[in-house]
């Protein structure tokens, strides 16, 4: 009765002892524990330091939730995070953990961080080079005699907008600005 009411595991056939151990408490009830510790190949004392310690398993398990659904609400705010980065940010939050256990419980939950596109690269040869003429004076006494120009880019959802702007370098004062989708040579024109 007792062997087709346990699973049995894929090793072998050997039965897991959890499960062995589960079913003797549900038994035990209505068998003596002697016959139902021979029967499910387990030893008694194996069985009492089991029932002894499921205090601390259910504690360990309400712990094991909590951190999973802190590992769920960062992946979900920042799902390019690895268990690396996913431990750093349950230390910030005040979880001490050791990353194989942030590395497990991420498995367990089939969390996997998302790889971010990579951007194409353009290359870095300049069409057209022209003298440093500034030599790191960036200070002038003039209006509209020393300008600069530079592009940075602005990411708004899934695209990025590039924007570039001229400084006039008396003042600081932006002279002019252009927005485009492309990081391209119109735009710097």
């Amino acid at each position: 009765m007792l062997k087709k009411a346990l699973p049995k595991s894929s090793r072998g056939g050997r039965i897991l002892k959890n499960v062995r151990f589960e079913a003797v408490h549900e038994l035990k009830s209505f068998f003596p524990l002697t016959w139902l510790v021979c029967i499910a190949k387990v030893s008694r004392s194996g069985y009492y330091k089991w029932r002894k310690n499921q205090k601390i398993r259910m504690e360990r398990q309400l712990k094991e939730q909590t951190l999973k659904e802190h590992i769920m609400a960062i992946h979900l705010s920042r799902p390019f995070y690895g268990y690396p980065r996913v431990t750093i940010a349950l230390k910030k939050e005040g979880f001490h953990i050791n990353h194989k256990r942030v590395y497990r419980l991420m498995k367990e939950m089939n969390i996997q961080s998302i790889i971010r596109k990579k951007r194409r690269y353009f290359g870095r040869q300049a069409s057209v080079i022209h003298p440093n003429r500034l030599n790191r004076k960036f200070k002038t006494n003039q209006f509209n005699q020393l300008y600069v120009t530079d592009i940075t880019y602005i990411a708004c959802q899934h695209h990025f907008y590039y924007l570039s702007a001229i400084q006039d370098l008396y003042n600081n004062e932006i002279v002019a600005w252009k927005l485009s989708k492309r990081n391209d040579l119109e735009l710097v024109m």
